[in-house]
């Protein structure tokens, strides 16, 4: 499952939330993605820095172009749909809003890395149509 290599990426190996969603789904649908790539999204993480969208789903937008092969107005209607499933799965696509809601002293976002790896699986399996055959 996806959410346990994120969660192996973002608790064991302390990448934020939007590293941990790219690298899992790296590992997960073989993308093949170059050693540094994650740094790509290391400001995305903690809601873009300033806990405004949430880096858990931009990591996982970001992951779509790699997964899905298609033009630029079919990944605008996908990613809007992965936006869409996630704020009904999660309640809220805001940072702060998902803080408040699931984050812990503890272990910090887990929980929502966790529901976000969860949502972006499920839209890679409903939307496999697309997949990239590369």
């Amino acid at each position: 499952m996806l959410k346990n290599i994120a969660k192996k990426y973002y608790h064991e190996q302390n990448y934020n939330c939007a590293e941990s969603l790219l690298l899992a789904a790296n590992e997960y649908y073989f993308l093949n993605l170059k050693e540094n790539d994650y740094q790509l999204l290391t400001a995305f993480g903690g809601g873009l820095g300033c806990e405004r969208i949430c880096g858990a789903l931009t990591g996982g937008i970001a992951a779509l172009g790699k997964i899905f092969n298609v033009d630029k107005e079919t990944m605008h209607v996908l990613s809007a749909k992965l936006i869409e499933d996630f704020e009904k799965s999660l309640g809220t696509s805001v940072c702060s809003n998902l803080k408040e809601k699931y984050r812990t002293e503890e272990f910090h976002c887990l929980k929502t890395v966790e529901l976000a790896a969860d949502v972006f699986e499920n839209f890679i399996s409903k939307n496999e149509k697309y997949l990239n055959t590369k």
